[in-house]
C-alpha cells in the first residue's frame, strides 16, 4: 500500500481529535516501514492514546454463562486481540428483558460487573483498551431465553425464527412499551454504563443499529406509535437521544459512543427515510461532546456518509461494507478501510478479520496472509473452537 494515502482534513472537536502526528514510544513500532498503512498510524480518542486506527468491532459470540456473567474464556479471547487500537466488546444487555439469545453477556448486576472486570484486567495487562457495547434486543428476544416477554416500540413481531436455549423457535409478538417502561429502560442504560466503567471499561457504545430496540424506534416499519415516541422523525429519534443523553450524564460524554446502521436490514429491519432520520439524529447528538459516532457498513461513496461526516464534529468510527455473507477479501478489509480514512473516517472497525486473526495488526503490518474464518463456529457454538484457537504468527 502506498504511503501517500492520507486522511482528509475535517473539523473535529478539540477533545476528540485524531491526529497523524500523535505518537509515543509504544506506538511508533506500528509505523516504521516506508509503506505503512494509515490504518497502523497512532491516533487519539479523547484522552485515550491509540496505538493504531484499527478498532475491533463488537461481535456476538455466545460464550457468557446462562445468567449473562462473562466466562474466563472471554478474558482470553479479548486479551489475544489487545493489539487493536480499541476493542469494543460484544453487546451486553442493560436489563433482563433486553436479552436476545442464549449465553449473551449482561451488565445489570454485580456478578456481571465482576465477570467483565476479569476481562478488562486481562486486556489491560496485554496493553489493550476497551469500550463495552450496550444493547437491548427489543423484539429480538424470547421468553425462553430471558424469562420475560419481549418489549418493543410497537407490537410488530420479528418475521423470522429466533435462536433460544432449545433451538430455533417462532418469534413472539412483543408488547408495546409504555412511557413508564421507556423511562425505566433509559435509566437501565445509564445504570449499565456506570457498572461498565466500574468494571474497568474506558467507555461504552450505545447500540442503535442492526435491528435492536433503539433501531426499532428509529424505523417507521417497527415503530407505529402515535405518541411522542412515534410518527414523525423527531419523535422516532427521541428514544435514542434520551438514552444517549442519560448515559452521557451518567459517565461523561467523552466515554460514550453511538452505533448506527442506516438502511441495514439485519433482523428484518426496513427503513424508507434514512436520509431524513440519520441527519436529524446526528443533529441532536452532535453537540453532546461524545467520544465517537460508529457507522456500520459505511460506504465512502455514499452521499449519506458524506452528509454525516460533514455534520459530525468529532471522531467517526467507520465499519466498511465488506461482503456478507461470504468470504472476506484477502486483505481482511485493509483497502476498504483505507478508502474510508481517505473519505474522512478517523478509525476503522473490523469484525470477522479480528475474529479469525488475533494478531491482525501484525499480519497487516507485515503483509502476512490471514486465517480463514470457520463459519460453523462463528456464533452459536461454545468453547474454544472457533474462538480462542485461531493461530497467530508466533
Amino acid at each position: 500500500m502506498s504511503s501517500t494515502t492520507s486522511v482528509v482534513s475535517h473539523p473535529v472537536a478539540s477533545d476528540t481529535v485524531v491526529s497523524d502526528t500523535v505518537a509515543s514510544e509504544e506506538s511508533r513500532s506500528d509505523a516504521t516501514t516506508a509503506d505503512a498503512s494509515p490504518l497502523l498510524q497512532p491516533a487519539r480518542l479523547g484522552s485515550l492514546r491509540l496505538r493504531n486506527r484499527l478498532v475491533m468491532a463488537p461481535m456476538t459470540r455466545n460464550r457468557a454463562g446462562a445468567t449473562g456473567v462473562p466466562e474466563p474464556i472471554m478474558a482470553t479471547y479479548y486479551a489475544q486481540r489487545a493489539s487493536a487500537g480499541l476493542i469494543i466488546a460484544e453487546a451486553a444487555t442493560p436489563n433482563a428483558v433486553g436479552a436476545t439469545y442464549p449465553n449473551i453477556p449482561a451488565i445489570y448486576d454485580d456478578t456481571h460487573a465482576a465477570g467483565w472486570r476479569r476481562v478488562t484486567e486481562a486486556v489491560r495487562e496485554a496493553g489493550g483498551q476497551m469500550f463495552l457495547q450496550l444493547q437491548h434486543g427489543g423484539r429480538v428476544g424470547h421468553p425462553e431465553t430471558s424469562g420475560h416477554h419481549p418489549l418493543a416500540p410497537s407490537p410488530v413481531p420479528l418475521p423470522d425464527t429466533i435462536f433460544t436455549p432449545s433451538g430455533h423457535q417462532e418469534s413472539v409478538v412483543p408488547k408495546e412499551m409504555t412511557v413508564e417502561q421507556i423511562d425505566a429502560t433509559v435509566a437501565d442504560f445509564a445504570a449499565a454504563a456506570r457498572r461498565a466503567v466500574d468494571a474497568g471499561f474506558a467507555g461504552v457504545e450505545v447500540h442503535s443499529a442492526n435491528g435492536y430496540l433503539l433501531h426499532q424506534f428509529l424505523s417507521g416499519a417497527t415503530n407505529r406509535r402515535t405518541d411522542g415516541y412515534g410518527g414523525s422523525v423527531a419523535h422516532r429519534i427521541r428514544f435514542t437521544v434520551e438514552v444517549v443523553r442519560a448515559v452521557a450524564e451518567a459517565i461523561g460524554p467523552e466515554r460514550v459512543g453511538v452505533r448506527i446502521a442506516p438502511g441495514v436490514t439485519a433482523n428484518a429491519m426496513r427503513e424508507d427515510d434514512v436520509d431524513e432520520v440519520y441527519p436529524a439524529l446526528v443533529g441532536e447528538l452532535r453537540d453532546l461532546g461524545l467520544a465517537y459516532l460508529h457507522v456500520v457498513f459505511a460506504d465512502p461513496d455514499s452521499s449519506l456518509f458524506r452528509t454525516l461526516r460533514a455534520a459530525w464534529p468529532g471522531t467517526i468510527v467507520a465499519n466498511p461494507a465488506l461482503p456478507w455473507p461470504g468470504p472476506l477479501p484477502a486483505d481482511g478489509g485493509r483497502a476498504a478501510g483505507e478508502r474510508l480514512l481517505a473519505a474522512g473516517a478517523d478509525l476503522i472497525s473490523l469484525g470477522r478479520s479480528f475474529l479469525a486473526n488475533p494478531d491482525l495488526v501484525t499480519r497487516m503490518r507485515t503483509g502476512a496472509p490471514l486465517n480463514p474464518i470457520r463459519d460453523a463456529h462463528l456464533m452459536y457454538v461454545g468453547g474454544e473452537t472457533g474462538y480462542t484457537d485461531y493461530p497467530t504468527l508466533a
